[in-house]
């Protein structure tokens, strides 16, 4: 891995100087690398995002990740990976001081088995989901593992499938909670078909199943596509946001190459105290090193609020 050096932008070489937390990674120093200042926030890349830059041992990535100034991970596809590289990957994250983002909960419920429907045979797949990603939980020591309850049930009435979405999120939760992992609920804008949408209906939800392993994760950019509002929708929901997810919109890549104004947005959490993890859940506007490179200057564009 290349040398690399402080990143110095004129531009935000003040708000840089006066962000708190700075800090070097052990690998940082063992390697004589400079070592990036940490964010206001705790935005969280995931693997793929930076493999120009670190190459593709997973490992080597987020060590790179933390060399840059980042303390968090998240990789949805955590479950699918075999138990030895949960440990190794889990192991790492530690040895940094880093945090484990959100991770899909397998079969956590989708078009094929919807929570919508009610049948017990679609409830059971899911509880089984909840099983096993307590189990991954562990290995990585994460915290928010995300669920989708699936598409709506055209035959029954709306208030009869959240009553049986609600019904099967608890007795998710009742297997969650003892282990202090938390299922992050996702409104998507991807289709028509999806049950949950608005981030005012998954705080119903959440209200409904009324435990702390069943909360909100607020995707900008899904909300962005399918409410706008983000500031004051946030704010009447904020009691039941355990999790928040980035994209710019349109496009979803990195905030600057859409429409959201993320320094107003970035201002508005960090102002709340949110103290939990932003997830970069988008892609790279441009490819290659330099397209990485682009990614970790528009965070530290948009993250210069203060």
């Amino acid at each position: 891995m290349e040398r690399r050096k402080f990143i110095k932008n004129v531009s935000l070489g003040t708000a840089a100087a006066g962000i708190a937390g700075v800090s070097t990674s052990k690998a940082a120093q063992a390697n004589n690398f400079d070592a990036d200042a940490t964010f206001n926030l705790d935005y969280a890349p995931h693997f793929g995002m930076f493999k120009n830059l670190a190459g593709e041992d997973l490992l080597d990535q987020i060590t790179y990740m933390h060399e840059r100034g980042f303390r968090s991970l998240e990789d949805n596809g955590m479950m699918k990976r075999t138990p030895e590289m949960q440990e190794k990957i889990g192991n790492h994250l530690a040895k940094l001081g880093m945090t484990m983002g959100v991770f899909v909960l397998d079969k956590g419920g989708n078009g094929a088995n919807t929570l919508a429907a009610g049948k017990q045979e679609y409830v059971d797949i899911f509880l089984a989901g909840c099983k096993k990603a307590v189990e991954t939980s562990k290995r990585v020591n994460a915290k928010w593992t995300t669920v989708v309850p699936g598409d709506f049930q055209r035959d029954l009435p709306l208030d009869i499938q959240t009553a049986n979405v609600i019904e099967a999120l608890r007795k998710g939760a009742e297997i969650l909670e003892p282990h202090g992992l938390t299922m992050v609920l996702e409104p998507l804008s991807d289709n028509p078909n999806l049950y949950l949408r608005y981030s005012p209906q998954t705080y119903l939800v959440c209200k409904g199943v009324d435990s702390p392993s069943c909360k909100i994760l607020y995707d900008i950019y899904h909300q962005q596509k399918n409410e706008g509002h983000l500031i004051t929708l946030m704010e009447m929901c904020w009691e039941e946001i355990a999790y928040i997810q980035i994209g710019d919109n349109p496009g979803r890549k990195e905030p600057g190459t859409g429409e959201i104004n993320f320094k107003n947005v970035f201002k508005y959490i960090y102002e709340k105290g949110f103290k939990g993890v932003c997830g970069m859940e988008h892609g790279n506007f441009s490819s290659g090193k330099q397209g990485e490179e682009a990614v970790i200057q528009a965070y530290r564009e948009a993250d210069s609020f203060r």
